[in-house]
């Protein structure tokens, strides 16, 4: 979907498809045909953005094969979609039974991430629309904490370095500009935008930057508008934002807040789970751990690394930060130029939530996507933004 900014730019929203597990080419294909087309559809639209996921296997198919790419761009073209950004942070396996800490493999240390990544880029040039020449792909915020040392942030530092050389390479070569955007989240060795400045901004030019996952800022009690003014007094750009709530319970203390929290801890995805003290931020890897015990005071609110469907929060005792995202978005786009032009929907938990609260069926998950793109656009254009065909 396209909105016009009220400085004439194009803000481009869509929503990611790791929601959809493929780690082949046709898979991918299966993926336009199954969910992105019917999503489009629902919403009434000639024309919807997705922000692709290309698993390892996937990418390098396409790559090695000018043909397949040209078949996938001929088929994004056929459903009515396009691309202009790429989710470059799982790697592989994000549809197993369990992901977990996988989700962070390989870092930004290993050769592979930077290969991978090198990949998305040479790719994305080549599936950006005829009318759109910058793409910009989001990726993991360099390693997991542990076994992260001075020396892996040396590599991790000389692989961003050399990733900024040949994207600007890329330009030169294609003419389309990508931009990488490392996306902050809890547990991470960068875990908040405040983290990302220090690596950042030992980095040349401005190819790569941060990504805004409101979901994470909301997470580790990130207020957006300190975030977003401590990054343009770095120089540090966001090329991408990410559209996403967390689950928030104001009184852990209380037995049924606790119950309702026990039913969205599930062995599939890590959910840390943060709260704010005035000593600093407490937190826990998952959200089993937290109600397991003590790790955790249960005196302030609690909020849990659960992307949590933006148009349907959960019922009382717990609640989403919706209102973390809208604060974020009027701050990234509201202003009288926008601080990002790639806005994504990324809710990849909708087969995670508690089962009463799942999608039984395909046209349910279909109606749940489109129900949450209603909404990023109604607070687009109540910002002021108008939508284009």
């Amino acid at each position: 979907m396209r909105f016009r900014h009220a400085d004439g730019s194009t803000v481009h929203l869509a929503y990611c498809t790791n929601v959809h597990p493929a780690e082949t080419l046709d898979g991918v294909l299966a993926q336009l045909r199954d969910h992105c087309e019917p999503v489009r559809r629902a919403l009434g639209r000639d024309r919807l953005g997705i922000g692709l996921w290309l698993a390892g296997d996937a990418a390098r198919a396409l790559i090695a094969d000018p043909a397949a790419l040209r078949r996938l761009r001929a088929e994004l073209n056929r459903r009515g979609l396009e691309v202009v950004t790429l989710n470059g942070f799982p790697y592989e396996g994000f549809g197993a039974d369990e992901v977990k800490y996988r989700v962070y493999k390989p870092d930004w240390a290993d050769t592979e991430r930077l290969a991978y990544t090198t990949g998305l880029a040479r790719l994305l040039t080549e599936l950006l629309p005829d009318d759109v020449s910058e793409g910009t792909i989001s990726t993991l915020p360099l390693a997991w904490r542990t076994d992260y040392d001075e020396r892996a942030a040396a590599t991790a530092g000389a692989a961003l370095t050399i990733l900024a050389e040949r994207l600007d390479a890329l330009e030169e070569l294609t003419g389309n500009s990508v931009r990488v955007a490392l996306e902050p989240e809890p547990g991470c060795t960068v875990e908040t935008t405040a983290d990302a400045i220090g690596p950042l901004t030992a980095l040349p030019g401005d190819r790569i930057g941060v990504c805004v996952d409101t979901c994470h800022l909301a997470t580790s009690f990130e207020d957006p508008a300190t975030a977003l003014t401590a990054l343009d007094a770095a120089g540090i750009g966001v090329p991408k934002a990410q559209l996403s709530a967390a689950l928030h319970a104001e009184d852990p203390r209380l037995p049924e807040v606790r119950d309702a929290l026990a039913a969205f801890a599930e062995p599939r995805f890590l959910h840390q789970t943060r709260a704010r003290t005035p000593t600093g931020l407490h937190g826990t890897d998952d959200l089993g751990e937290a109600l397991a015990g003590d790790a955790l005071p249960d005196d302030t609110p609690w909020r849990a690394h659960f992307h949590v469907p933006l148009h349907a929060p959960p019922a009382a005792p717990l609640t989403s930060t919706l209102h973390v995202l809208q604060d974020a978005l009027a701050l990234l786009v509201g202003g009288t130029e926008p601080r990002t032009r790639h806005l994504e929907v990324e809710t990849y938990t909708w087969q995670a939530l508690p089962p009463k609260l799942r999608p039984r069926t395909r046209t349910q998950l279909v109606e749940g996507i489109a129900a949450e793109l209603a909404l990023a656009r109604d607070l687009l254009t109540g910002l002021g933004l108008k939508e284009l065909p």
